[in-house]
């Protein structure tokens, strides 16, 4: 029996790695989203952080986060989820950046019997007819960017300008669904699409002039863009010449801190440091300007409400079981920067506030950008279920 005592003692280190939950996190930490990327991460571990007071443990159970760069490249996404899953043993994944590298992951999530949380990707189609059951998403879909557009534009004609790929097409197509959902009288009257690297939006801008310019006000030319925005440039092009209003998307702190000159500009984002009011987000811009020196970003904030998801869950469940897993959080309610989200039970997606701002024209100092006009409550947002599953 003794002879057995050493042994034992050799397997006790692996068996106690063995409880380990292993989390793995996918982003695009190269490329043209990197800072969404590493606003993510960061996000994300000050989340699990402030979630586990410090300890990085959930019931006796350490994390162990496992990080990988897809570099936005949907092969590569697909390529690390099902290594993260096979390889690395992951009990749930969370990611990623690009709409197109997420939209690829999510059969290896069915295929490994895993749970993916998506953040920050926002493509409708994610959990909408390429959703699956193992899939569940913190962040804002495409949809719900647009209701909340949608609900502050009652009238008038509207134009867009996005990127050539699958979150500029998928985000036009959910503003002209979702005018239509809150009852808009507004009219999209043009669509013009560029290249997500692109850096001369003449063209395109003045075929946009030229389509509103004679509509009835009020006109504006909407601007979906990931990464570097080209609000400036347009803006130079001089659009207030045709009676046309620029309205963006919210951005990160770094772009719309380039937007002063457009003081009393409105639009709608899903997080601002400045707009929530609960404990955790005061803790967050708290600590985050701390070890920063700049407030916490939007992607940030994804990160950390992805991470109040997964902590969430395990805690409850009681388990890394899959199915335990799922079962849990169907319906779950979670707390985050932004308040309390909750994961809808046909689709996965987290019902969450969205917010209408305006361009401050006095500004504080460099990261003073934004005040409220609105929050918009999920339930007033009509966001449909699309899944058909």
């Amino acid at each position: 029996m003794n002879k057995l005592l050493p042994l034992v003692a050799a397997l006790l280190p692996a068996f106690a790695a063995a409880q380990d939950y292993k989390i793995a996190l996918i982003a695009g930490k190269t490329g043209i989203l990197e800072p969404y990327a590493k606003e993510t991460e960061t996000g994300f571990m000050m989340g699990l952080e402030y979630l586990t007071n410090g300890k990085m443990e959930i019931n006796g159970h350490k994390l162990k986060v496992i990080v990988k760069d897809d570099q936005s490249k949907p092969d590569l996404g697909r390529t690390l989820l099902a290594e993260a899953y096979g390889d690395d043993k992951a009990d749930i994944a969370v990611g990623t950046s690009s709409s197109g590298s997420a939209l690829a992951m999510l059969p290896v999530a069915a295929e490994y019997k895993k749970v993916l949380v998506v953040e920050p990707a926002v493509a409708d189609a994610i959990t909408g007819d390429k959703w699956n059951r193992y899939i569940f998403r913190t962040a804002r879909s495409s949809m719900q960017d647009a209701l909340a557009a949608a609900s502050t534009l009652k009238a008038g004609s509207v134009g867009f300008l996005a990127q050539d790929y699958a979150f500029g097409k998928d985000a036009v197509k959910a503003a002209k669904e979702a005018l239509a959902a809150t009852g808009s009288k507004a009219k999209v009257v043009h669509e013009e699409y560029a290249p997500a690297n692109a850096t001369d939006f003449t063209a395109p801008a003045q075929r946009l002039f030229d389509a509103l310019k004679d509509k009835p006000q009020p006109r504006v030319l909407g601007i979906i863009w990931a990464g570097p925005n080209p609000m400036n440039k347009i803006a130079d092009m001089k659009p207030e010449r045709y009676g046309i209003s620029l309205a963006p998307g919210g951005n990160i702190l770094p772009v719309m801190k380039t937007w002063k000159a457009h003081a009393g500009t409105e639009g709608t984002i899903f997080y601002y440091y400045g707009f929530p009011k609960n404990k955790m987000n005061d803790w967050f811009v708290a600590e985050h300007k701390k070890r920063f020196k700049m407030p916490p970003d939007m992607f940030s904030a994804g990160g950390f409400a992805a991470a109040s998801a997964v902590v969430t869950a395990l805690a409850k469940a009681g388990s890394a079981d899959t199915e335990k897993l799922i079962k849990t959080m169907e319906g779950m309610s979670f707390d985050t920067p932004k308040g309390t989200m909750s994961f809808r039970k046909e689709d996965h997606q987290a019902l969450q506030p969205m917010y209408h701002f305006r361009i401050k024209k006095a500004q504080k100092d460099e990261w003073d950008l934004l005040e409220l006009v609105r929050e918009l409550p999920a339930s007033e947002l009509p966001l449909p279920v699309k899944n058909k599953k």
